[in-house]
This record gives structure tokens, sequence and C-alpha cells, in this order.
């Protein structure tokens, strides 16, 4: 019997104002995505794919191997954690995606990340 891995996705995401330039419409964001392996077998990131939305509605795909030049493997409980950004041209947007995997008996699951915003904290209602 196959065990499906279940792997576990959050995300947090701030403003970093150090590097934005409002008067440019230039955004900058950080965010720091911790994958878990809640299963019994090890899972390997091959891929990733985002939709980046800014606040105009303006929509970015982004997709390629790994994250951070790593393709990591997980173990069973085992976590990945990373931090990564995006430039938007408005003060808030949201990123959606997804993770392309393979466990270590050659099974591939597509891991959902569900939409986060990205805004700077005045901004949001």
């Amino acid at each position: 019997m196959n065990d499906t891995p279940r792997v576990c996705v959050q995300v947090q995401s701030i403003y970093v104002a150090s590097q934005s330039a409002p008067d440019e419409d230039r955004y900058v964001f950080a965010y720091t995505i911790t994958i878990r392996n809640l299963g019994r077998i090890s899972v390997q990131l091959l891929s990733r794919y985002w939709l980046i939305t800014n606040g105009n509605g303006r929509e970015t795909e982004v997709q390629g191997e790994g994250v951070i030049g790593e393709q990591p493997h997980i173990g069973p409980g085992g976590e990945f954690q990373y931090t990564s950004g995006a430039v938007l041209e408005t003060p808030m947007g949201t990123m959606q995606g997804h993770y392309l995997m393979v466990d270590s008996e050659g099974e591939k699951i597509r891991v959902d990340i569900p939409v986060f915003r990205l805004a700077i904290a005045s901004h949001i209602h």
C-alpha cells in the first residue's frame, strides 16, 4: 500500500521598506515558507510555480526548478524552510502556486500553496 505523503506549507510575508522605493512604484516583500512532511516517507521538491498578482490585477507567472537553487529532500517528520522575495508595483498584492514533488517511491505529488497576501501593514483594511 502506498502511503501518500502529507505535506503542509506555511507562509509568512513581510514588507521590506529598506529595499522598496514607493515613489518609483517599487514595493519589495519577503516571504518565508516552511514545508513540513507529515507523511511516513521522504519527499523531494522538484519545481515551483507562482502566480503573483499586484494590486491592479496584473499577473506574473514564475516557475522553475527547486527553490532558492535547491531541490531539498524532506524526511518523514522533517521540514525545510527558506526565504525569498517578490517585487510589486503596488503596495498590496497576492501570491499563490504549487510545488511539484516526488516521494521516495517515485510517485509525483502536487502540493498547492493557497493564496497569501503581500501588503504593507498600513494598507491592510
